[in-house]
């Protein structure tokens, strides 16, 4: 049955006078990386922070120089406050932090760790957090002061949560709706990473559960972006013809699912989804697909060389919304996204590392040739 066609309208983006150009809610983690070596086996970890609603604010700030801020809650103890080191060091306002007293052991609230294995080869990467009971995941509506933030005092123009973020408990669902409305009534665009976590979800609810969440939640959002799994586990809305182990990815399938979600959520004005082959831990394909103004925008994919995959869809839509906030056509932003996505995945930890430089010169399609 072919898929009713349905009228999407531009985004609208405030002016400039604002205090922040995005925020972001969601837990921010410290992650600890083995390296090379596995988490089992492992005498050393590296430090990095990560967390995916976190990551795309901490790209917008650090690759494309915008005015970002985080919107999440921290235990005041020493692994909060090297949480809260990192997310200076990527010059990310901090601000809005909300540090909950801790109890000296961690029985009522403390920190989230994510201990994160890279992958190479045939073996893949794999995860292993311990985020149970973590400050965020406690915070309820009334807690942040939305009014305060959205409204003429200070004022964002562009707001990104996601759906790690609102499976974290009961409360934090609540929490991103609540900031949802307030940043609808002052005209702040919404974007959310749909972001199924099997392991988030399972224990309350599986399936069933992360769709009566998030099928709520994204009736008022602007931009939807997730990979063809997050469509399915969340929305019920699948990709037809796609292979089990995603070799084969056919563009029309995409553009029929895209075209399906907006016509099931009038209110979208854009839908994007990553397009990723993985014939290795270290080589994949590497593209996107959106939905704009009723326009199909693909970017095909690419062959690319992986050092450390985590991150890659948040840089992605760093990209793309950075794209946006500066007026670029819909297609350049959408390179953009899949340009600062495929260079996120050439360093370790969640975050870019990659400058405006080097994304508009893999847009170009310049080589690896050695700059000196």
């Amino acid at each position: 049955m072919p898929v009713k066609a349905t009228r999407m309208h531009p985004i609208d983006f405030k002016s400039k006078g604002c205090r922040w150009d995005s925020l972001s809610l969601g837990e921010v983690m410290l992650r600890l990386d083995p390296g090379e070596g596995r988490i089992h086996t492992t005498r050393h970890f590296h430090a990095w922070e990560g967390g995916g609603e976190y990551n795309v604010a901490r790209g917008l700030r650090r690759c494309f120089g915008l005015h970002t801020g985080v919107v999440t809650a921290l235990a005041d103890n020493p692994v909060g406050r090297l949480v809260e080191d990192f997310i200076l060091q990527g010059g990310v306002d901090t601000t809005l932090i909300r540090w909950v007293p801790y109890d000296g052991v961690g029985r009522t609230v403390r920190n989230g760790l994510n201990f994160t294995e890279r992958g190479f080869g045939v073996r893949a990467a794999a995860g292993c957090s311990d985020r149970g009971h973590t400050a965020i995941s406690q915070v309820k509506p009334g807690d942040f002061d939305w009014e305060g933030i959205f409204g003429p005092a200070n004022g964002s123009r562009w707001f990104h949560t996601g759906g790690i973020f609102a499976a974290l408990s009961e409360s934090t669902r609540l929490v991103a709706a609540e900031a949802m409305d307030a940043a609808r009534k002052y005209g702040t665009p919404i974007s959310c990473d749909l972001n199924y976590r099997d392991s988030l979800w399972k224990s309350i609810g599986g399936k069933p559960k992360a769709q009566e969440v998030n099928r709520e939640l994204v009736r008022k959002v602007d931009l939807l972006i997730g990979n063809e799994e997050d469509f399915s586990a969340m929305l019920g809305i699948s990709v037809e013809g796609v292979s089990e182990d995603f070799g084969e990815l056919p563009v029309a399938s995409y553009e029929k699912m895209l075209r399906e979600v907006a016509a099931t959520y009038p209110n979208l004005k854009l839908i994007a989804t990553t397009l990723r082959t993985a014939h290795t831990a270290t080589r994949n394909a590497w593209g996107a697909i959106a939905l704009y103004e009723d326009k199909i925008v693909h970017v095909p994919q690419r062959e690319i060389e992986i050092l450390d995959r985590v991150g890659g869809g948040d840089s992605f839509a760093s990209g793309l919304i950075y794209g946006l906030l500066d007026g670029r056509p819909i297609e350049w932003a959408v390179r953009c996204g899949v340009a600062h996505g495929a260079l996120a995945m050439t360093t370790p930890g969640d975050t870019s590392m990659a400058t405006l430089a080097d994304v508009e010169r893999v847009m170009k399609g310049s080589s690896a040739r050695i700059e000196r």
